[in-house]
């Protein structure tokens, strides 16, 4: 007899059940594969190896191959030219056997026979600017490509090598096997483009006024590819957008440049007493005891004298690195630089700033910290940040990014204001700079071939590190302002572009070059879906414990989606490959909204529904055991049951089944009095967990998650009984707007009427 509350709570489930199996009965018989939402992925990804195991770690085999070099610079600052001799000593930690090498050039891209403006579609625009139309059909290109003058054997045997575009293949003397390196060197020189006329991720930009420019130089030389289990050589052309693939190795670099210039770059600057004044030395001396404020080490004032005068003296800069994948540097006579010291772990990192006298009264103000805060929340979130600096450059236009070193944007007023849009700008380019130090620069992923995996990730962990760097500085924000206001990571910013023409999106496991809306589909919307996974469906203790176990498990290693993906599952005990086969490999968007809400009342009478099966089996009401109807309000059934009295008056649930428990048992059990059937419908394609708010006549509410394998059964529609001593007046879906439910108009009950929301929508949205 106890069973009969249960009976309560689940009657209301036999109507849809029985109606559920007729349908099923009359549809047609036809197979189907297994298109299930809950399906696991093992058809979308590879096998577990050696290499790779399932777990999503690095198999007991994993290798990774090792590239060093020793180069020596030569930047010719009037003509606007950089030289180079390089050595690379390669070595094949495969157990393949090498026959060539591949190296990148990617200032091909530059180059005047370069073929990546030929892929692009492009029309004669009906008016254009005069600069655009000289730009566009007026001059000759600019001819910024590698020019290599030899590739030799350390003994000074010329190798064979073939350049296609931006790759050249280096054919070895004797092939290679496991275990063996071979030693090289290429001599090359490239005319520096301005990256503030073609946008570039390098080059100078030119100070009219003075003459002057200033270099932030990368792809400067000629870098190995990776050689990896997953592609062999990853030499994949860059076409410009997709950016690069590189392996670790150790640097030696010397670099020179006028005299009155100053420099920094990736590594460890090994002469700092022969470039540094003494002057320069004791402010150095002075910011590696300073955590709070940032100390000048070349000040404004400084900058400005020597850029009224230019050196025929030339000065070498000589820098050191271990175990990093690329390398970068910024020179001029026009910076300011500044530094200070941020406690990581148990050890100090210094936090850097170059900057022209432009950047100010910005830059002075708050690059220095931004950078800090950055290193704190990713090292939080990670690990903690191994390198000794982490540098912000400024430069016009500038958002890219280098092991230890950083270009980024965010230029006031010649007057000296700037608006809010321009503080957050700058200060939110810094975080997503510094915080590509860990994704890729040493979460070490393939660029080229999955751009979400750096910037996707980095976006996700940049949204975090916004709120703590707001948090530790309240005074960096605009007035009026409480919170930074972020433009990738919270679900609502997602909506547009998830909702949007159908014809212009592609699925995050996308080639880079291959996606439309290249920032939403690689920033924006992988970043939000690690939020969502984080806040709506993980949990942060479970989402948290599980990304820092990828990224330690991968630093300084090569991972694919497919090792992320199953870390993530690995360390946290969630299935998640409906969630990674949604919103990764799928366009599908989340639309959960509230079909429809019954509310019911215990009766004594038997209702319709029992009524046809007592006729059917002949059965008279005094036949029956004592059983608890249901009745919906406004039914037939309601409508008898309340001749003689009213809905309060009806008996409940407790007042039905004393009879069926002891006194003891009597005093434990709920009373509850309202009841109500509400049927969940899914239009949108991603299956997620439904977040329902509760409100009650009280005023008092209550929150619950119900799992999205909730959807595991049926895609369309579910149901879940409710019984309650308090009733219900509102129930609303998603009331945070945390999934990026892309039509809201169906997320409450009773109906909130949005004109035209709905149709409007169904309009947007081209299936």
């Amino acid at each position: 007899m106890k069973h009969l509350l249960y009976y309560v709570l689940s009657v209301v489930f036999i109507t849809t059940g029985i109606n559920a199996q007729e349908q099923e009965a009359s549809a047609p018989k036809k197979g189907h594969t297994n298109t299930n939402k809950f399906k696991q992925l093992y058809d979308e990804f590879s096998t577990p190896n050696v290499y790779r195991a399932a777990s999503g770690a690095p198999g007991h085999a994993y290798y990774q191959q090792q590239a060093d070099y020793k180069m020596d610079i030569v930047l010719d600052d009037k003509n606007a030219k950089l030289s180079g001799f390089e050595t690379i000593t390669y070595t094949n930690n495969s157990p393949d056997e090498l026959k060539y090498l591949w190296v990148q050039l990617d200032q091909n891209k530059r180059a005047k026979d370069s073929q990546s403006p030929l892929i692009e579609s492009d029309d004669v625009a009906p008016v254009m600017r005069p600069s655009q139309f000289t730009d566009n059909y007026l001059t000759e290109p600019f001819d910024g490509g590698f020019n290599i003058e030899e590739v030799k054997n350390t003994n000074g045997t010329p190798l064979q090598y073939m350049i296609n575009r931006t790759m050249m293949r280096v054919e070895l003397p004797k092939p290679m096997a496991k275990g063996d390196a071979f030693s090289f060197s290429i001599k090359w020189w490239y005319n520096i483009n301005d990256h503030v006329k073609k946008r570039g991720r390098s080059g100078y930009e030119l100070f009219p006024d003075d003459g002057n420019k200033a270099y932030v130089i990368a792809q400067f030389f000629p870098r190995m590819a990776v050689y990896s289990d997953v592609e062999g050589w990853q030499n994949s052309q860059f076409w410009g957008r997709d950016e690069f693939a590189l392996p670790f190795g150790d640097y030696e670099v010397n670099i020179t440049v006028p005299a009155d210039h100053i420099l920094d770059g990736t590594g460890v600057l090994t002469n700092r007493k022969d470039v540094f004044s003494k002057t320069m030395m004791q402010r150095y001396e002075q910011a590696k005891k300073s955590y709070n404020e940032p100390v000048l080490i070349v000040t404004q004032e400084e900058a400005e004298a020597a850029s009224k005068e230019f050196s025929n003296e030339t000065k070498t800069w000589k820098l050191k690195a271990e175990n990093v994948r690329d390398f970068g540097f910024a020179t001029s006579r026009r910076f300011i630089w500044d530094m200070m010291n941020v406690k990581v772990g148990d050890k100090d990192v210094m936090a850097v700033s170059m900057y022209p006298k432009e950047g100010n009264p910005l830059w002075e103000d708050w690059s220095t910290k931004a950078v800090a805060s950055t290193l704190k929340t990713y090292s939080r979130m990670t690990f903690d940040y191994p390198y000794h600096k982490a540098i912000s450059v400024h430069a016009k236009n500038q958002g890219m990014e280098y092991p230890m070193i950083c270009w980024n944007y965010g230029r006031p007023k010649e007057d000296g204001t700037y608006s809010a849009r321009v503080r957050y700008g700058m200060m939110g380019v810094i975080i997503h700079e510094v915080g590509h130090n860990f994704f890729p620069m040493i979460v070490n992923s393939d660029e080229r071939q999955w751009t979400w995996m750096d910037e996707g990730l980095n976006s996700f962990v940049q949204y975090v590190a916004q709120i703590d760097f707001a948090e530790a500085y309240p005074d960096a924000l605009a007035e009026g302002d409480t919170e930074f206001p972020h433009r990738r990571g919270p679900a609502k910013k997602i909506v547009p572009y998830m909702s949007g023409d159908q014809s212009y999106i592609a699925p995050i496991m996308t080639k880079g070059i291959n996606t439309y809306q290249f920032g939403n589909n690689a920033y924006g919307k992988p970043a939000t879906a690690l939020n969502i996974l984080r806040e709506a469906v993980m949990g942060r203790e479970l989402f948290d414990y599980a990304f820092k176990e990828y990224s330690q498990r991968w630093m300084f290693k090569h991972p694919t989606p497919e090792d992320f993906f199953r870390t993530m599952e690995d360390a946290s005990a969630f299935d998640l490959d409906w969630f990674w086969r949604g919103w990764f490999y799928t366009t599908d968007w989340v639309d959960i909204g509230i079909k429809d809400v019954k509310k019911l009342y215990v009766s004594a009478e038997p209702n319709a529904y029992m009524k046809d099966i007592m006729k059917e089996r002949g059965i008279k009401k005094k036949q029956l055991r004592p059983l608890v109807y249901m009745v919906e309000e406004g039914s037939e059934d309601f409508k008898s049951a309340m001749k003689n009295q009213n809905p309060a008056e009806l008996k409940t649930v407790k007042e039905y089944l004393m009879d069926n428990f002891s006194e003891e048992e009597r005093q434990k059990i709920k009373t509850p009095k309202y009841f109500y059937n509400i049927t969940f419908e899914k239009p949108g394609g991603l299956v997620m967990p439904i977040i329902v708010e509760y409100t009650y006549a009280d005023g008092s509410k209550k929150m619950i998650k119900y799992p999205a394998q909730i959807w595991r059964l049926n895609d369309n529609e579910v149901s879940k009984a409710i019984a309650s001593d308090k009733e219900i007046i509102n129930i609303t879906i998603d009331p945070n707007l945390g999934t990026a439910d892309v039509d809201t108009s169906n997320n409450s009950w009773p109906k909130k009427e949005t004109e035209g929301e709905f149709e409007n929508f169904k309009k947007k949205i081209k299936r």
